[in-house]
């Protein structure tokens, strides 16, 4: 049997009297795009700090492609490239002097070094700006280029920890396209974020850790059809929402309402009938699409926090 991606086992983390992470356990496919999903302070970049060897587990078992990070951590540290949320970059060096350099600590040389860095800046749209001082570049030119450096070594397994935190709009469509291009060739890519709408666009799976707990996890279409709640948005004109027995909960919403109900088509059927018994007209009435945000509301009763 082919050994999964990352296998983290009951992973425990705490930093005093504050507990990160509590007997955390998730798996991760092969070759897939894996959401890492929570609020700051959720204990994402915990784990994925534990994974790629950088931080020790207080208890619990981990495992990347096979190998355990505890009995052989550069073993493991060669399969990864891990992106930190902070930016690790020479500001006074150009992208290709910044390239090299971390190229030649993954013992990258010559030839194959220089292919490496002007591949690497090819795939995050940055070959036009090789020459260039960092400290020139914007602060999504920054993110872009931080990814490039983890990809030199070729891994097979790639660590992503809010790579779109203040970036521009170029560089986010830049980063999320790059994700898509390197689960294709095969990479599997860790994407910690809390931009929900992000992990929706490009993740497979995906897990949701609050206060150091895995809150779900699983396919994105299974997680959203076992916890989103099901609705039904209807504006008509009226200044009174409708009257739903079915409803668990009515809330305006843009110009309408919301009802949610565990039978939505009942509630759209019981709308019609009200608004051609009262001959109210109906401007819009339609099932709300499930969205990982709305998961996060139903999992944890919050909104999520920045």
């Amino acid at each position: 049997m082919i050994p999964p991606a990352i296998s983290l086992q009951s992973v425990r983390k705490s930093y005093g009297a504050n507990l990160a992470l509590a007997d955390v356990t998730l798996t991760v496919r092969r070759g897939t795009c894996f959401g890492l999903l929570g609020p700051n302070g959720a204990g994402k970049s915990t784990a994925m700090k534990i994974v790629c060897g950088v931080l020790k587990p207080d208890a619990g078992q981990v495992s990347v492609l096979g190998v355990d990070v505890a009995r052989d951590p550069f073993a493991a540290r060669r399969l990864v490239g891990y992106v930190p949320q902070d930016i690790t970059l020479y500001e006074s060096l150009t992208a290709v002097d910044n390239l090299q350099f971390f190229g030649g600590l993954y013992g990258l040389r010559g030839a194959t070094l220089s292919n490496r860095v002007q591949d690497a800046l090819r795939r995050v749209g940055l070959a036009s700006r090789a020459r260039d001082r960092v400290g020139t570049y914007s602060g999504g030119m920054k993110r872009r280029l931080n990814i490039a450096a983890a990809l030199l070594h070729r891994p097979q397994l790639l660590i992503l920890d809010e790579p779109t935190v203040g970036v521009d709009p170029q560089s986010r469509n830049h980063i999320l396209e790059l994700i898509r291009g390197l689960r294709a060739d095969g990479v599997t890519v860790v994407y910690a974020t809390h931009y929900m709408e992000e992990a929706e666009a490009v993740c497979d799976d995906v897990a949701i850790l609050d206060h150091g707990r895995v809150l779900t996890q699983g396919a994105l279409g299974e997680v959203l059809a076992r916890h989103a709640p099901r609705a039904v948005y209807v504006a008509w004109a009226n200044d009174a929402p409708p009257q739903c027995p079915e409803a668990e909960e009515i809330q305006a919403h843009r110009q309408g309402w919301v009802l949610r109900s565990p039978q939505p088509l009942t509630v759209m059927r019981r709308v019609m009938d009200q608004a051609e018994s009262r001959s109210i007209r109906l401007e819009a009435l339609e099932l709300m699409r499930p969205s990982l945000e709305s998961v996060f509301l139903s999992l944890t009763g919050t909104s999520l926090r920045d």
